[in-house]
């Protein structure tokens, strides 16, 4: 129980305060122990920090399965653009996202590899979640015929570009690039086949 306290308390000072910022004395003070104590569970700030980390992903993942499953009756457009606003409003009342936006954006150098190793299959796994709810869509009519992994890897990057106005910008600006951005993904990803059948038709005219 005590592992769990720490790490909960240290998750919230590493999302405030990020890695060098927090102290692993405030954390102790958090749960009520002496700061040597830490050591018992946790190797050191490192270990503690990776494991708040990994634990950060994972609260973050649950809760996006968690807002897909729960909206799953809203047209897809709703869906997907819902996770704009649904996003931000994670990221100022858990931790857990605080954390993991952060730290996907600004690792401590010396853990660039450790973090990495956290986010990218973190990342990979939302990419094919995104891609099966697309072959849904196509095979349900919601969308045309796509190159649906292509059009999951477009809507991470959006999310990404959008996203990282939550720590550099304002939440009017965050809100400013989603509508403008918004209409050229949707309209994009709607001509995606389109584009493909252009591409093998030049190829075929040109071999």
């Amino acid at each position: 129980m005590t592992a769990l306290a720490i790490r909960n308390a240290a998750l919230f000072h590493f999302a405030r305060d990020g890695y060098e910022g927090a102290s692993l004395r405030a954390i102790a003070d958090d749960v009520g122990i002496k700061k040597p104590s830490i050591y018992a569970h946790f190797s050191g700030k490192e270990d503690l920090f990776l494991q708040a980390l990994a634990h950060a992903f994972q609260e973050v993942k649950r809760h996006t399965l968690e807002y897909f499953r729960d909206h799953a009756e809203l047209p897809l457009e709703d869906r997907l653009k819902g996770v704009f606003p649904w996003f931000e409003k994670e990221y100022n009342a858990s931790p857990s996202t605080r954390l993991m936006l952060r730290m996907s954006y600004f690792p401590p150098p010396e853990l660039y590899n450790e973090v990495m190793d956290i986010a990218h299959p973190f990342l990979d796994g939302m990419e094919r979640s995104l891609n099966r709810l697309l072959q849904r869509a196509v095979r349900h009519g919601e969308l045309p015929s796509i190159p649906t992994e292509q059009a999951a890897i477009a809507f991470m990057t959006s999310l990404d570009g959008i996203t990282v106005e939550i720590i550099y910008g304002s939440s009017r600006r965050y809100n400013r690039r989603l509508e403008a951005a918004w209409p050229v993904f949707w309209h994009g990803i709607h001509h995606l086949n389109e584009e493909a059948q252009k591409i093998v038709l030049k190829g075929e005219t040109t071999s």
